[in-house]
């Protein structure tokens, strides 16, 4: 839902790579770093983050209190996928202590910038605009979208074309990168419906004020579970200048601290290769579809 997450908010221009929880670009000072469009490159000098994390014993990790990737369960515990394999990474990097800080989701990146966080995740999607922003992990997932529909799909709402063709409303949430496969595929900005959440968006097409609510099929098919006037349609991929589009979400980390990104790299690709990731990763509602062997170099290309 990617998530909002679970948060980043803004919106990129209408036919740019674009995904789970827009751009950021009001609130994140593009600029700030003449950074470089990869995740690999940063011209911002930096002290030795992983050091002084390991001698500090905690790392502060901002998340946008979304299910499943970061949020308090209902014994009062902060959980998720992000927080979980955050504590497991960081303990192998010698940091025994994942201190996770909710926030709204536009404001992740702007607090990673200025040392609020010293990492983020809320299911953010990796994008060649955020790379210009931050140092991106390689992504622990893809994902495709979903819609919540009223039971039984009454409208056929299966795409975003399909949204247009039957003239329905749609929903989505705030900073969402649905905002902008909606735009890219003919509906005006305006007439997108923008909720908080995605519990907020399912109560919005139970009662019959919009017709669907766009966002991850992760976040669609966990959302209705206990639903009986609603469903989760089929994932699919959206299309961008006529292009299906898969993303992928990964952990995001200041321009400057290219050595604990790496070394966050190395335990990741040793957990996709051991199968230790999905094993984290799926009592949060991820299957082996959402396994990945993208880069966040290539996702920062398109």
């Amino acid at each position: 839902m990617a998530p909002p997450p679970g948060n980043d908010s803004g919106s990129a221009t209408r036919h740019s790579s674009i995904r789970r929880r827009s751009l950021l670009l009001g609130t994140a000072a593009l600029g700030a770093a003449g950074a470089l469009g990869a995740a690999g490159c940063s011209k911002v000098p930096s002290g030795d983050t992983l050091a002084r994390l390991k001698s500090q014993g905690t790392v502060r990790l901002g998340i946008a209190g979304e299910a499943p990737y970061g949020y308090i369960d209902e014994q009062g515990a902060f959980t998720g996928e992000a927080v979980e394999l955050a504590k497991v990474i960081f303990k192998r990097l010698g940091v025994p202590r994942v201190q996770p800080s909710p926030t709204d989701f536009s404001s992740l990146i702007p607090g990673l910038q200025s040392q609020q966080f010293d990492v983020v995740s809320a299911g953010m999607y990796i994008n060649k605009e955020r790379c210009a922003q931050v140092l991106f992990a390689d992504p622990e997932y893809q994902m495709l979208d979903s819609f919540i529909v009223r039971k039984g799909n009454p409208k056929k709402l299966h795409s975003y074309q399909d949204v247009v063709k039957a003239k329905a409303k749609i929903a989505t949430g705030a900073g969402y990168a649905e905002i902008d496969y909606a735009v890219a595929a003919g509906i005006p900005r305006k007439e997108i419906a923008i909720y908080q959440d995605p519990v907020a968006g399912l109560n919005a097409v139970e009662s019959g004020r919009v017709d669907v609510f766009a966002g991850t099929a992760l976040t669609g098919r966990g959302v209705v579970k206990k639903s009986t006037r609603a469903e989760a349609t089929k994932p699919f991929a959206p299309l961008v200048d006529g292009k299906k589009k898969v993303d992928g979400g990964g952990f995001a980390f200041r321009l400057g601290d290219a050595e604990l990104r790496d070394a966050f790299n190395v335990e990741i690709h040793k957990m996709k290769k051991s199968g230790e990731l999905f094993r984290i990763l799926q009592p949060f509602g991820f299957t082996q579809a959402e396994m990945t062997t993208m880069t966040a170099e290539e996702l920062c290309d398109v």
